[in-house]
């Protein structure tokens, strides 16, 4: 899987539907190597919310097919996923501090509709986008450190988020009735808007 900053609008997060507007900044990753505590810090908050979403996303649309089993499992791999990091963090003596927010994703939250119907769309599509930068920014990482199993480990990890986009947008798809039109043209809505995000957040060392 190639992932490196490109102007393209090839996949940045592997093969699925979610293909980002904007690659990240090339400075992103040499700030993230050289504060890597304070990233992996960040990557734990990111999987503890990823797994809290997950299990949101179930109490929210029991009655969607399908969702409540897919949901059931991602929140088990997310929480696992933590329980890696936070070992990481362990043997380099770290300890988790408090969750400050996400700027990147309270951004993305600002887009989610009011009603009832679009709203679900929107929530399964922010998570789908968060995913899809996600994959992108593991697989840099995979790429940039020097550390082997550091290396190996970012590397499964970006495999794994690059399954869950295509599973959050499968589901938007199943919540608009199967037709995948209406969810692509919103989502390509999203991205724009998430590009823009991104640049008004500016390089930050964390995963978002």
């Amino acid at each position: 899987m190639s992932s490196r900053p490109t102007p393209s609008r090839r996949p940045l997060s592997g093969e699925g539907p979610v293909i980002l507007h904007s690659a990240t900044d090339p400075r992103w990753l040499p700030l993230a190597l050289a504060n890597f505590d304070a990233v992996l810090v960040d990557h734990a908050h990111c999987e503890k919310k990823a797994a809290a979403n997950a299990l949101s996303l179930l109490q929210a649309y029991p009655d969607l097919p399908g969702l409540p089993a897919q949901m059931a499992r991602l929140a088990r791999e997310e929480s696992a996923h933590l329980a890696r990091v936070l070992d990481l963090m362990e043997a380099r003596g770290l300890t988790l501090t408090k969750d400050s927010g996400d700027p990147y994703a309270q951004g993305l939250q600002k887009l989610v509709r009011t009603p009832a119907a679009e709203r679900r769309m929107d929530r399964l599509l922010v998570a789908a986008i968060i995913e899809a930068r996600s994959c992108e920014r593991l697989s840099l990482l995979a790429e940039g450190l020097t550390d082997p199993a550091l290396a190996r480990f970012y590397g499964e990890l970006a495999q794994s988020e690059d399954g869950h986009q295509s599973l959050f947008f499968r589901l938007a798809v199943t919540a608009s009735g199967g037709d995948d039109a209406p969810v692509r043209e919103r989502m390509e809505w999203m991205l724009g808007h998430e590009a823009r995000v991104l640049e008004d957040i500016g390089v930050r060392a964390a995963i978002h």
